[in-house]
């Protein structure tokens, strides 16, 4: 009888530091639902009571279609990761990711649907983050997500993948596509902040408040988290 051969741990992280890893990628899931949750049932109540209904060029509905196809493309990187390496850190923030962002995008669908707005823009997409905020400014809250300080209505939202980055990443294998994914995430939840704090600045909802700022608080943790290991397959 024979036994499988071993199988190569010259790009793997070292077992201590593999199983840190995946305790903290275990936390920052905790975290996320929890912020998740508490702000999906606080805005829940605030929001019957105190918020008008947005219209269909609102801020908040502009948020809510945008962030849905941002969340969306989230979810696709995360499902071609887990098909492309067999890392189980990787694996499972991929599946953190694909499971928590299609939950929002759900959230996000149910609002158009509760306030009756049609889940297809008017306008061409992005155009609410051009408009000014309740500070004065069209997109101040970019510099803290390093973004570019203005947005054109109709171009691609912050931090969407490129075809070419995705096809890059479907082809790619191992530890060559765990930092292609990381790279690419870490651009892409920047981006989600930058859309999550301009709406903060354009919007007085509660729902739509507690929601963006669950992505913000949520994001940048898991952002930590990638940059670190990103940092041990350089």
């Amino acid at each position: 009888m024979t036994s499988d051969p071993p199988q190569s741990t010259a790009d793997a992280p070292p077992p201590r530091r593999r199983r840190s890893v995946l305790r903290a990628i275990t936390v920052t899931a905790a975290i996320t639902a929890l912020v998740v949750g508490a702000a999906a049932f606080s805005s829940g109540r605030l929001s019957t009571l105190t918020d008008a209904t947005p219209d269909t060029t609102s801020a908040e509905a502009g948020f809510a279609r945008d962030m849905q196809e941002h969340h969306n493309q989230g979810v696709e990187l995360a499902l071609i990761i887990r098909d492309r390496t067999d890392d189980a850190p990787v694996r499972l923030l991929a599946y953190d990711i694909a499971t928590t962002q299609a939950k929002q995008s759900g959230q996000m669908s149910g609002w158009l649907a509760v306030w009756g707005l049609p889940q297809f823009a008017p306008e061409p997409s992005m155009t609410w983050m051009t408009r000014s905020g309740l500070s004065g400014n069209t997109h101040d809250s970019s510099h803290s997500a390093g973004t570019d300080a203005g947005h054109v209505a109709g171009e691609p939202m912050p931090g969407l993948a490129t075809p070419a980055q995705i096809t890059a990443l479907t082809t790619a294998s191992g530890v060559e596509a765990e930092r292609q994914f990381l790279v690419i995430m870490i651009a892409h939840h920047s981006g989600a902040i930058a859309m999550a704090e301009a709406v903060l600045d354009r919007s007085t909802n509660a729902t739509v408040h507690a929601f963006a700022t669950s992505i913000v608080l949520s994001q940048k943790s898991e952002i930590d988290l990638m940059t670190g290991m990103l940092a041990e397959r350089s």
